[in-house]
């Protein structure tokens, strides 16, 4: 029961940043930019005192490092410049269906070939998405706004590929929030967006960054040590599906029909391929 308590929260909380994001950007409190540099100040400040509390050393002098610090810097301003077009629960949808589809991908080329029953679930995932992010009249994605959550969705996938092999994946994934921080206020410096807001948009990046990111980072690597791959795999499905319930709830988001039947297709595609036996 404990365990799925926790989970459930965890969840809850990767559902939260795209609520917090869509508040925060959408809402005009604060810039993409601005959301980004506080959300990863935050997180980098949190994850950072718990891993002196646990008395980790952070491996920042680690080339290893530079893989995860380098998507978490594409998935902060994927997913930061997205929510300027993009409702919550849709940008979650894209998030979390590309992150999957890709994770299947990366499995399928380094020596774990799928079955049919992966296979066919990866398709209908993958029509899912087609189905939310086709152009056209009847399109309810902006596409810019989805090609930015797709960017996002690659580099969390990155980004959770390379932190597998961590030995002390807490301390790795402080290192990769701090090393990211001067990267993404680079590349912000190079394309002349500057950070602007104001002090309730500020507040929600801090939420963001130090407690639904930074905590619920740290708790779902508590969780994932008690449960098997394939049951992080389709519980992690269930994002989108919070995201959008909290967006209608929270936000006065229309969820149209296409999103719902798209929502169905990616979470039940990946879902029939994540349990497959193999």
């Amino acid at each position: 029961m404990r365990l799925i308590f926790l989970t459930a929260l965890t969840m809850c909380a990767f559902a939260a940043n795209s609520v917090l994001t869509r508040t925060a950007v959408d809402g005009g409190h604060l810039s993409p930019a601005g959301f980004a540099l506080v959300r990863v100040a935050a997180g980098a400040a949190m994850l950072g005192i718990l891993s002196i509390w646990r008395g980790s050393a952070l491996p920042l002098m680690r080339l290893t490092r530079l893989p995860g610090a380098i998507s978490l810097t594409a998935y902060m301003v994927g997913f930061s410049l997205a929510y300027l077009t993009l409702d919550a629960g849709l940008g979650a949808l894209i998030l979390f269906g590309v992150t999957q589809i890709t994770m299947f991908g990366h499995a399928a080329t380094t020596g774990q070939p799928p079955d049919g029953r992966q296979m066919a679930g990866a398709i209908i995932a993958f029509g899912g998405l087609v189905l939310v992010l086709w152009p056209g009249e009847g399109s309810v994605t902006d596409p810019a706004g989805a090609a930015l959550m797709v960017l996002a969705g690659l580099g969390w996938a990155a980004y959770t590929i390379a932190g597998r092999g961590a030995a002390d994946p807490l301390a790795a994934t402080a290192a990769n929030f701090v090393l990211c921080l001067p990267m993404l206020a680079v590349f912000l410096l190079i394309m002349g967006i500057s950070p602007e807001g104001d002090a309730w948009g500020i507040a929600l990046a801090v939420l963001c960054g130090a407690i639904t990111s930074g905590l619920g980072y740290a708790l779902w690597y508590t969780v994932l040590r008690q449960m098997r791959g394939t049951t992080a795999a389709v519980v992690q499905l269930s994002v989108p599906v919070i995201a959008i319930a909290a967006g209608a709830v929270l936000l006065d988001e229309q969820i149209e029909p296409l999103v719902l039947l798209a929502a169905a297709l990616v979470v039940g595609g990946i879902g029939w391929a994540v349990t497959a036996k193999r």
